[in-house]
């Protein structure tokens, strides 16, 4: 099995998780056979690509910075980044905009058709939005600035929808080291080189899972989606999200990588589709981490100091597709309701959808709290959310895959150090 190449592996999971969540249901076979003894294998290996993410963003973070050994490349580096960062961000914004404007998916579903899947859907749209609005409760315009603080590191270091705040300790840590001797900062270095190379070996040890990982996950999925029926109803929604992300990962991550890199977008493609594979199947930028980090450094030839400083960070706060996701279904769902959207509040969900992505947790379902931001922000009724649950679960899945693409795409930029086209 370590003979077949990981990408081959994870393809090989996902047809066999395919294969037996049809079969089961074609023939009869009890649902709980593949919930209770075949998704667990699923929920291990997320959970231990969870388990390893958070000590891999703060170690990868430190030595990354560290092996800088000059503040003022940090800086550099750091301009260059988030720069990027938010101008793919606002490209996917500005076209989910623009695609929701032309397709105007809202205006081709039926009243019927709406009112079947608010009925159907009415519930878990309630738990969804109760969900989002328990999280933001009670929040400061600024919460999003204070959060990035953690109080106690360690508190934040347990879980992982915290990784901001492991970001925000770890640049901390690592100017920190730049700033101090280099006689005594080199211990601390060479520890974290080491930690460093331990979590990568761990990596590897994890990755030997992955295809029965992702046969567990692709196989309970089959078996737990119950809207099949109902994703005809938006499917002009759907294709609309898609068509954006299939712009995004196959036109302006390979124009960007032309203009400010020059770097063959087949090798990216190439070497990057473990990383992607695994983000379709897990739904979880986290939890691909480990994996992105390692194929873009061994297939790319991207140096351990530049992706060990922009992809925890893309991880964190990058999320094209999400972003893209949320302009797409917030137009929809006002389309839906007859709400006439003013340019004034199109730039409003612009900015919103902006902010709310950073720091949005790498996990499945995160998303779904950044739409009720995005909602709330121009006064689009939240019961919409009800509309787009039925495919929500691909759909994040393919955002998912963009998500990691793009930080990848912005690490590709960074190493080529012509970002000033």
């Amino acid at each position: 099995m370590k003979s077949i190449p990981l990408h081959t592996r994870i393809i090989l999971g996902i047809i066999a998780g395919l294969i037996w969540g049809f079969l089961s249901q074609k023939l009869g076979i009890n649902p709980e056979i593949t919930v209770l003894y075949i998704k667990p294998a699923g929920t291990i290996f997320i959970n231990l690509l969870l388990m390893i993410a958070m000590p891999l963003v703060l170690v990868s973070l430190i030595s990354g910075i560290a092996q800088l050994g000059d503040i003022s490349k940090f800086s550099d580096m750091g301009l260059k980044t988030a720069g990027l960062f938010l101008l793919t961000t606002c490209l996917a914004i500005l076209l989910g905009l623009a695609l929701s404007n032309i397709i105007k998916p809202g205006k081709r579903i039926s009243a019927e058709t709406r009112q079947k899947l608010e009925a159907t859907l009415q519930e878990k749209a309630a738990s969804e939005i109760q969900r989002a609005e328990n999280i933001e409760s009670g929040k400061q315009p600024l919460q999003p600035l204070i959060d990035i603080v953690p109080k106690n590191i360690v508190g934040a270091a347990s879980e992982n929808t915290n990784m901001l705040q492991i970001v925000f300790f770890a640049l901390l840590i690592g100017i920190a080291l730049l700033k101090i001797p280099a006689a005594k900062a080199q211990p601390v270095i060479a520890f974290f080189e080491g930690l460093n190379e331990t979590i990568i070996k761990l990596i590897d040890m994890i990755m030997v899972l992955a295809p029965f990982g992702v046969f567990g996950l692709i196989s309970s999925l089959v078996i737990e989606t119950r809207d099949a029926d109902l994703l005809l109803g938006v499917l002009w929604y759907s294709l609309a999200v898609i068509a954006g992300l299939a712009i995004m990962l196959f036109v302006v991550y390979p124009l960007l990588m032309q203009l400010f890199g020059k770097f063959s977008y087949w090798k990216f493609f190439k070497g990057l589709r473990p990383a992607m594979l695994l983000a379709f199947s897990t739904s979880s930028s986290s939890a691909t981490l480990p994996v992105t980090m390692q194929v873009v450094e061994k297939n790319l030839g991207i140096p351990e100091k530049i992706s060990g400083f922009v992809l925890p960070m893309g991880a964190t706060i990058n999320m094209d597709g999400t972003s893209l996701y949320q302009c797409i279904a917030a137009v929809f769902i006002a389309q839906i309701f007859n709400i006439d959207l003013s340019i004034a509040d199109q730039f409003t969900i612009l900015l919103t959808a902006l902010l709310a992505s950073l720091g949005s947790a790498g996990v499945p379902g995160a998303g779904m709290v950044m739409l009720v931001i995005v909602l709330k922000s121009v006064g689009i009724p939240l019961e919409g959310i009800a509309l787009i649950l039925a495919p929500d679960r691909l759909l994040d899945m393919c955002r998912t895959l963009v998500n990691v693409a793009s930080d990848a795409a912005v690490a590709v930029i960074v190493a080529s150090g012509k970002t000033e086209a």
